[in-house]
């Protein structure tokens, strides 16, 4: 049986995690540029690891996670497998090593030992950014409720401060109040460096803030009144503030991401006969959208506009798919994307923007990690449909209402990675790391349902 832990233990671990969540929020932003920032980020996400995996430990809960922790420790192997050094005879006779080889040929030099991954210095960045979403998902596992909905109040206020602070960055002209040197200035990008992914972070907290709020009808709370309205002012904030944002990916999303939210929030109401509340919420959703198709969708369709604004990530696709099937079957290593694009690109293709990433975590994965990276893939995808299942199924509860939210996030942002990188910043890898935590205990019963 699981041990008891004390209030002051907890205390510690809320201490802890919200600092960790926090500074994942200010100094996360961004997927390139950000060593030293990020390195604080990773500073502080140990205690919390140290914390998470002590209490699985100790109380006998790493038992009933096995597959999750599994797949843990398989997306921090493959980054640590491409780190060892490998002899002259192996690496050489890897696929994609034949310009390197002959390099050093033209050099006059021997091949020594080498590593798998074409840039070990990326791929050992790479796998120390895991440990802030690694440190995340352990603590999350061993939290009770109150705690974990805590953790996720963290995002939903930075959501709302990245919306205010998109409007103060657009009232400065674009020029000021960007935590990023890189960025997507004169846009509205609040903590991050790249606006579609303060439009991720908005869509993934959209279903808790529906749950928050229509859980309250259900066991009639004493801040009844106050959860619903920020449910239904949060939903509004989220498309206005898509609007301002002018992303496609979350334009396209909102309107299905806004659908299964009100549907979670029907089943956290009890399931009922929908009361005035709840369609007072939806009417919100529906009034505000009204609101931004009424005064801001030229703007908002400018973006659709393929003629005036070709999308080169489209184009780019093909190439990366040509430059994963020179790698297999192990890949190119963790991190190396830019490089291997460098060396592939074509010349006709080169002009002044700067294609960092595949904008498709998918194909990106395919090239850096080959067939294991497939499979991983291919495995979380099983797990997530058996708990996105268990979750849907149960009835409506506290944990259970929580569980369904953290699997409508978590399909945003599994979407939004098919045509973007979000979980390449530590902000957005935090929050899926999160939801992973809250939806894996999906797969076992609630203390309620236990007793």
């Amino acid at each position: 049986m699981p041990s008891k832990v004390s209030k002051g233990q907890w205390d510690i671990a809320a201490i802890v995690a919200i600092i960790l969540l926090a500074l994942s929020v200010v100094l996360g932003g961004a997927s390139r540029e950000h060593t030293l920032r990020l390195a604080i980020v990773e500073l502080a996400a140990l205690p919390v690891l140290v914390i998470g995996a002590g209490r699985l430990i100790r109380a006998g809960l790493w038992r009933q996670h096995r597959f999750a922790l599994g797949l843990l420790a398989a997306v921090a192997a493959i980054p640590l497998i491409q780190l060892i050094p490998l002899p002259p005879a192996v690496w050489t006779g890897l696929a994609g090593r034949d310009q390197m080889v002959l390099a050093l040929e033209l050099a006059g030099l021997q091949p020594g030992w080498a590593p798998l991954s074409v840039t070990p210095d990326l791929t050992l960045a790479s796998a120390l950014a895991l440990i802030p979403p690694a440190a995340v998902f352990l603590l999350v596992l061993t939290t009770p409720y109150p705690l974990t909905s805590r953790l996720v109040g963290v995002y939903l206020i930075a959501a709302v401060v990245g919306v205010l602070l998109g409007a103060a960055q657009l009232a400065s002209g674009g020029e000021r109040l960007y935590p990023w040197e890189t960025t997507s200035a004169g846009s509205v990008t609040g903590f991050f460096a790249n606006r579609n992914h303060l439009a991720n972070l908005l869509l993934a907290c959209l279903p808790f803030a529906a749950v928050f709020g229509a859980a309250t009808l259900r066991h009639r709370s004493d801040d009844r009144r106050l959860a619903l309205w920020f449910g239904a002012l949060f939903m509004g904030v989220v498309v206005v503030g898509l609007a301002a944002i002018r992303s496609r990916a979350g334009i396209i999303l909102l309107g299905p991401v806004a659908i299964i939210s009100l549907l979670a929030a029907w089943i956290a109401a009890g399931r009922g006969r929908p009361g005035p509340a709840l369609i007072g919420m939806a009417g919100v959703l529906a009034a505000a959208i009204g609101a931004v198709a009424l005064f801001a969708l030229p703007p908002i369709l400018e973006r659709f506009d393929v003629q005036s604004a070709p999308e080169g990530r489209f184009e780019g696709w093909p190439i990366v798919a040509g430059a994963a099937e020179t790698y297999l079957p192990l890949g190119s290593g963790i991190g190396s994307f830019d490089a291997v694009f460098r060396s592939v690109e074509p010349l006709e293709q080169l002009d002044p923007t700067f294609f960092n990433h595949a904008h498709n975590e998918y194909l990106e994965t395919w090239l850096e990690a080959g067939w294991p990276g497939a499979i991983l893939i291919l495995a979380f995808f099983v797990w997530y449909g058996r708990r996105l299942w268990s979750a849907w199924r149960a009835a409506p509860s506290r944990e259970r209402d929580l569980q369904r939210a953290a699997s409508i996030a978590l399909l945003v942002m599994l979407a939004h990675s098919v045509v973007d990188y979000p979980l390449r910043t530590a902000t957005l890898a935090c929050l899926f790391a999160l939801c992973a935590a809250i939806l894996e205990k999906a797969g076992r019963p609630t203390d309620r349902e236990a007793a």
